[in-house]
């Protein structure tokens, strides 16, 4: 079995190219940013993926999904090992998403980045003015 399901936030808006075909399907291609969950001094805080979404998927990531969207991906591990011009073989992997689901509501991704490093959303200077209580 082949499955994998990542949690993550997108490194950059999805490329998306179109099929010749006579139905053009759509091919979108993105990087998503994992956290890990234990990190170690040295090491990064992140595996990066790089993800291909196919047909309805691929067009869903061009219409919804842009850089810093906080998704839930189902898919599958794919090698795509080749060898170069100059004879060394290459060796890659990518994911290939099967399924795609937002991890946050719009509103926790339009504020994403308010909060303090303690937490805390900051609160703009004036406001108390306009609170409807004192």
């Amino acid at each position: 079995m082949n499955k994998t399901i990542l949690l993550g936030r997108l490194t950059r808006d999805p490329e998306v190219r179109y099929t010749q075909a006579e139905e053009p399907m759509a091919i979108a291609k993105f990087s998503l940013a994992v956290n890990r969950k234990i990190k170690r001094d040295g090491e990064p805080e992140a595996d990066f993926f790089n993800v291909t979404a196919f047909g309805a998927l691929g067009k869903f990531a061009e219409k919804y999904l842009k850089r810093g969207t906080k998704i839930v991906l189902t898919g599958r591990i794919q090698n795509d090992n080749y060898t170069n011009k100059n004879g060394e073989k290459v060796y890659s992997v990518q994911i290939i998403a099967e399924e795609i689901d937002f991890a946050e509501s719009k509103k926790a991704a339009d504020n994403q980045g308010a909060e303090t490093t303690d937490g805390w959303q900051e609160i703009p200077d004036g406001i108390e003015n306009s609170l409807p209580f004192k």
